[in-house]
């Protein structure tokens, strides 16, 4: 599963190999296409630099590739290179924009940016915090308070080089035994040697992670820490807990902290908003004849209405109407919802067909216009299974902090279909608040290329 709620503290500090990270693909990306076209000897400029513009909007910032082998490296840099091109060919095309750049250049600058991504990728993770000690850009930390929360804050400050940041030890109070053993981090003292080593030692960052119960040492160690210049950050102990979308906040200099929020506020919500509006009305102009073909085979193909309208539970909870083609020869929408079942004899012979290509859910881009649904998002499910699992799974009406979508990232990870175990439906809920925690416009257009992808070869939907 992607994601920790952990290491908030650590994300709102923009450090210089930060920066460097979320801006390399795009700088990447652009600085190619700056030398492909010196190689074809063509002035960089006027559309040139539109193209660039373009391209530095889609690739900033940088995507997080998988760093467990080279495969999920090429895996995951290709695959988010590939959407871009997408976007950038599709609307280069439509334009006209496209036939202004020589052909042999385009396709040189298209399969050379993926090659470059993946040896920079490989290469970051070995270099950069060689380059940060020696231009004397990698600060020095120490964690005071040897609880569970300072174990998974130490974890997340070795296990990401990139940081910059090197973890000198810990300070702590308690007796040996009372300690959580972190591996190969030191303890350095007790919380009244802190001061003193700090002093010493020219550290610059230090983390508070003892639990809030000890306010009385809290405020005696940050007295002592008055006579120091090293920067000090509380990590509260409210991260025991499944943060969703945690972020800082205040009201009227009143500093508070979000513990479960919908990724989709301020810009967020706009982006998401307009993204969900501008492609469905594009998807829905192109399936348009599609859409009339198959309300007709359903007609033909067995009585009752063309589509099937449900009750399910859309933002904040609240009820709203699901649109589907009717694959059915039953229409169940009360207390009890049988789901469907493999050689269910409900379905109809072009239900079926219907079912297992997922062109069902295509009526679903209605309620996207509608503003009921987004194209991504965790998948709404019937009100009365809705009502049954909320009750056997912590966490499970999080979920309803977005609005529902068409497809969604639980989906494309193989829990597409029928869900007949509470253990199923809770790997579900996780992937759903997976995507929660990590919201991005990428990630949503990742989720729709695989979804593309895996309705031609997956056999989980019947």
């Amino acid at each position: 599963m992607i994601g920790d709620a952990a290491p908030m503290v650590l994300r709102r500090q923009l450090s210089a190999s930060a920066i460097f990270r979320i801006s390399l693909d795009a700088l990447i990306a652009v600085g190619l296409l700056l030398v492909v076209a010196q190689y074809y000897e063509v002035p960089f400029e006027g559309k040139y630099l539109i193209l660039a513009l373009i391209v530095f909007s889609l690739t900033f910032p940088g995507a997080v590739y998988s760093s467990g082998s080279v495969f999920g490296l090429v895996r995951d840099v290709v695959l988010n290179w590939f959407i871009v091109l997408v976007i950038l060919l599709f609307f280069g095309y439509a334009s006209g924009y496209l036939r202004e750049f020589p052909a042999s250049m385009v396709m040189a600058w298209s399969l050379g940016v993926p090659v470059a991504l993946v040896l920079a990728h490989a290469a970051l993770p070995v270099l950069l915090p060689k380059l940060l000690a020696l231009e004397g850009m990698r600060r020095t930390a120490v964690i005071a308070g040897s609880s569970e929360l300072g174990a998974k804050l130490s974890a997340q400050i070795t296990g990401a080089a990139l940081l910059g940041i090197q973890l000198d030890g810990i300070f702590d109070d308690r007796r040996p035994e009372r300690r959580v053993v972190i591996d190969e981090v030191p303890v350095l003292g007790r919380l009244d040697q802190l001061a003193d080593y700090i002093k010493s030692r020219h550290v610059d960052l230090i983390y508070i992670t003892l639990p809030m119960a000890s306010q009385p040492r809290i405020l005696r160690l940050l007295n002592e820490l008055r006579d120091t210049t090293a920067s000090i950050y509380f990590v509260p102990d409210i991260f025991v807990f499944d943060l969703i979308q945690a972020r800082m906040d205040s009201i009227n200099g009143i500093p508070v902290v979000a513990v479960c929020e919908t990724p989709f506020f301020g810009m967020n919500g706009m982006l998401k908003s307009a993204s969900d509006f501008v492609l469905a009305s594009l998807i829905l102009l192109l399936i348009s004849p599609l859409l009339l073909a198959l309300a007709v085979g359903v007609k033909l193909s067995s009585p009752g209405p063309v589509l099937f309208r449900q009750r399910r539970y859309g933002l904040d909870g609240r009820q709203i109407t699901v649109y589907k083609f009717r694959t059915m020869t039953v229409q169940e929408d009360g207390e009890q919802v049988k789901q469907a079942t493999r050689d269910d004899e409900r379905i109809t012979p072009f239900g079926r067909f219907l079912r297992r290509s997922s062109l069902d859910e295509l009526p679903q881009f209605i309620n996207v216009l509608q503003g009921r649904m987004s194209i991504v998002g965790p998948r709404p499910h019937a009100v009365a299974h809705n009502e049954m699992y909320r009750k056997l799974i912590n966490g499970y009406m999080v979920r309803h902090k977005v609005k529902p979508g068409i497809t969604g990232w639980a989906q494309i990870n193989g829990l597409r279909g029928e869900t007949d175990t509470v253990e199923k439906m809770r790997q579900r809920i996780e992937y759903d608040l997976g995507y929660l925690r990590n919201w991005s416009l990428r990630l949503d257009l990742h989720i729709i290329l695989k979804t593309v992808l895996l309705i031609f070869r997956d056999g989980r939907a019947y």
